[in-house]
């Protein structure tokens, strides 16, 4: 029998979990009981409920995950859970986790990720917390987190506790003389059943196979390798050099596993040069993605959710279960509400972060949502899906019988183009950003500022609305304040600036522009340019943050 003991602790400071848990450098994870007290402060704010409760652990097989996966093991058990479902070798995609949580009515899932941002010792790592419902612990939940982590005192372990978490099997213990089981589960087989009920692998298949469709999808070293071997090699007849990058490493092979035009440029630079059909790309956890098209036609996430609503009922889930709302996060362009006008469906905006569309999805009012940061998903589980979202494509490209670039051309056609970009500042310092912000939004709140007219090239731009976005929850009338700076023009065009809540260090600066047009074959970055040259003029973003270009364009 194994025996749980108290240990001694201190409050270590900064453990508010951000817009996808806490995100921070590895070496502040390693600290002594830094890693333990984030881990008794999650399981005390669920204290009521944890005996007899199952939780789900996993992660993007990052470095120190399997470190943090023995410590959180050994909390639990000492924390009278009934048992933990682990991926085998700690790798569980973040839509694989949320899938766990509901398929086997868990309390909650721990998931160790930080998701795009790049892995190795000296790089990011990250904890989060998922609800019984599969998505991420709203704020709520978080803000319980992060008051008990500000007065924890002692944490309880079991510390002589052994798992081996890369042989598949049921690990029974006796502790302090109640049962406690670890179970070591395959990471991929659930998650591909789940596919299996929502899509017509069948028809995807032959359509792969009748076509000839060249394919090359990039796991960037991620926890999708497992899942895109499984999946579009095995099941659906890809080649095996279809498939690249698939073995998962702690440091992503040196990458920063983030799925967009700058980070994945190999493979952008491969399909541009190559005859292939699609390509696509995912994070280190495997809840976003990048489409591109023949010649690496790019498709921007907003175009990607407006698409896949467009063609939603060719999906076999939503035949059987049907389509209820749409929803999109306020700094995506619009481009999902001219489908969901056209469809009669509502359109929700919500703050970033996944956890805003849960309570939406949970009352029966949204099926299908996505954020401009490479996340698209379903009411299928409570996560952004990156693999989901590639087969919704192969589905709608089977189903039209078209390649990507004429379905976007098919769709703009119907309802016009909203072009949009984002410039993204990564690791700036914080206080200059926090002062910009304040900065900006004391300018675009004085009430002189509506009606204001901007002028760039030869266009001219008239203020209609200009705030710090808020959101009150529909169902449970939640509210959640400044999620943003934004302007819009009586256009429709509109600039949009905010501080991610993904960085693990310093400050990101989000700058977002978009705008609307019925002109679809124009340059983006040539459309876009007056608004830009506006935006960059008005918040002196190179004066803060000491850039002239953003890290990123996208």
């Amino acid at each position: 029998m194994l025996t749980a003991v108290v240990k001694n602790t201190t409050p270590h400071e900064g453990q508010k979990p951000g817009t996808s848990g806490l995100r921070k450098k590895v070496k502040v994870f390693q600290q002594q009981n830094y890693t333990e007290n984030f881990i008794q402060s999650i399981l005390n704010s669920k204290k009521t409920e944890l005996e007899n409760s199952v939780l789900i652990v996993g992660g993007d097989g990052r470095f120190f995950g399997a470190e943090a996966i023995e410590i959180i093991c050994k909390i639990c058990a000492a924390n009278k859970v009934s048992k933990v479902l682990v991926g085998q070798h700690g790798v569980l995609s973040t839509p694989a986790v949320s899938n766990l949580i509901r398929k086997n009515k868990a309390l909650g899932g721990i998931l160790l990720t930080a998701s795009h941002n790049p892995g190795g010792p000296e790089n990011d790592f990250g904890i989060k917390f998922n609800c019984e419902n599969g998505g991420p612990a709203p704020d709520n939940v978080t803000n319980d987190i992060f008051e008990i982590s500000k007065i924890i005192t002692e944490y309880k372990i079991v510390e002589n506790l052994v798992v081996d978490i890369s042989k598949i099997g049921s690990n029974k213990y006796t502790v302090d003389n109640k049962d406690f089981t670890i179970e070591i589960i395959d990471s991929v087989n659930d998650y591909l059943q789940l596919m299996k009920e929502i899509f017509d692998f069948d028809k995807i298949k032959n359509f792969i196979k009748s076509k000839q469709l060249k394919m090359l999808i990039d796991s960037m070293s991620g926890v999708t390798g497992p899942y895109v071997n499984s999946i579009f090699v095995e099941e659906l007849g890809a080649q095996t050099n279809n498939v690249i990058r698939t073995t998962p490493l702690t440091d992503f092979g040196g990458c920063h596993p983030d799925p967009n035009l700058t980070y994945a440029k190999d493979l952008v630079d491969k399909v541009r040069n190559g005859d292939y059909d699609i390509g696509a790309a995912f994070d280190g956890d495997g809840d976003r993605n990048m489409i591109i098209g023949h010649k690496a036609f790019f498709v921007t996430p907003s175009d990607s959710l407006a698409v896949i609503a467009h063609y939603l009922e060719c999906i076999p889930y939503f035949k059987k279960h049907g389509v209820q709302g749409f929803a999109r996060s306020m700094p995506t362009a619009s481009a999902i509400d001219l489908v969901g006008q056209k469809l009669n469906k509502e359109v929700f905006e919500v703050p970033t972060g996944w956890k805003y569309f849960g309570n939406l999805m949970d009352a029966g009012r949204l099926c299908l949502c996505g954020e401009e940061s490479f996340g698209t998903g379903s009411n299928h589980i409570r996560e952004k899906d990156g693999i989901w979202a590639v087969l919704a494509w192969l589905s709608i490209m089977e189903n039209t019988g078209k390649g990507i670039e004429e379905i976007l051309n098919n769709h703009w056609e119907i309802y016009g183009r909203n072009y949009f970009t984002r410039y993204d500042y990564e690791e700036c310092e914080l206080e200059p950003c926090n002062e910009m912000i304040s900065t900006m939004e004391k300018l675009i709140t004085e009430p002189s500022f509506i009606g204001k007219s901007f002028t760039a090239g030869n266009t001219i731009y008239k203020v209609k609305v200009a705030d710090n976005f808020s959101y009150i929850d529909p169902v449970d009338k939640s509210v959640a304040n400044k999620q943003g700076l934004r302007i819009v023009f009586e256009d429709g065009s509109r600039i949009v600036m905010r501080l991610s809540g993904t960085g693990s260090s310093g400050a990101t600066v989000r700058l977002y522009i978009d705008s609307y047009s019925r002109k679809y074959n124009g340059v983006a970055s040539v459309m876009l340019k007056p608004l830009i040259d506006i935006a960059l003029e008005m918040s002196q973003l190179k004066k803060f943050t000491k850039r002239d270009q953003p890290t990123v364009i996208t």
